[in-house]
């Protein structure tokens, strides 16, 4: 499948390694290739282009830029150039401002969600939250004392999510699919668990592991 990422930072990088890792081929999209250069010299199956280039590209896209910056990466990209595809939403909607007594400022209000934002500006796209709950070094096919860890995931396309959950799933997680989009009220705010030191050690294989009955 051909994998057209938008954002240039870790998180895209590291889940453009683990799209080339499972035989996929990818394209990133940036503003700044150079940023690139040498995870491009690292990686040279990847092709490097713009947001538009990567949108075009892509079969599958993933939003990977800064929460602040994810309204605009996808205008810049061209939503017709997503329309009809499924779009993972790995963003978070933290504000740039810094933490109020050790707690991320979010820019959403309690019953709105960047996932949200983004489907109703782009209501084409179908968008799936998804890898924005666990840190960069968790991200592909993490190796856990407890097992494998459980993923949630959210949007409004059923046909989008079951796409997504199979990429999670082989990602090595255990994908929850939580529903519509409005669950992203619940899942964005999830990534402040990793300003916990402990679970940035990695002490946390159970903190996410659903509770099945016996």
């Amino acid at each position: 499948m051909k994998i057209g990422i938008l954002g240039s930072g870790v998180v895209a990088q590291t889940l453009a390694a683990g799209f080339l890792k499972h035989g996929h081929q990818v394209m990133l999209g940036t503003r700044t290739p150079a940023k690139l250069a040498d995870w491009a010299a690292k990686n040279p199956a990847a092709k490097v282009g713009s947001f538009a280039d990567a949108a075009a590209f892509a079969e599958l896209a993933v939003l990977a830029a800064k929460g602040t910056a994810a309204l605009s990466a996808v205008r810049e990209a061209g939503a017709g150039r997503l329309a009809g595809k499924t779009v993972i939403d790995a963003t978070n909607p933290i504000a740039d401002a810094p933490p109020t007594h050790g707690v991320l400022q979010f820019f959403t209000g309690p019953n709105d969600s960047l996932l949200e934002q983004l489907q109703r500006e782009f209501p084409a796209v179908n968008f799936v939250k998804a890898f924005n709950s666990v840190g960069s070094a968790f991200m592909v096919n993490p190796n856990f004392a407890g097992g494998a860890a459980t993923m949630f995931i959210c949007g409004n396309d059923d046909a989008a999510r079951k796409v997504v959950r199979g990429i999670v799933e082989k990602f090595g997680w255990e994908a929850a699919d939580m529903g519509q989009a409005e669950a992203a009220r619940a899942i964005e705010p999830l990534c402040m668990l990793w300003c916990i030191p402990g679970l940035l050690r990695g002490e946390w294989s159970h903190a996410f592991k659903l509770v099945k009955p016996a």
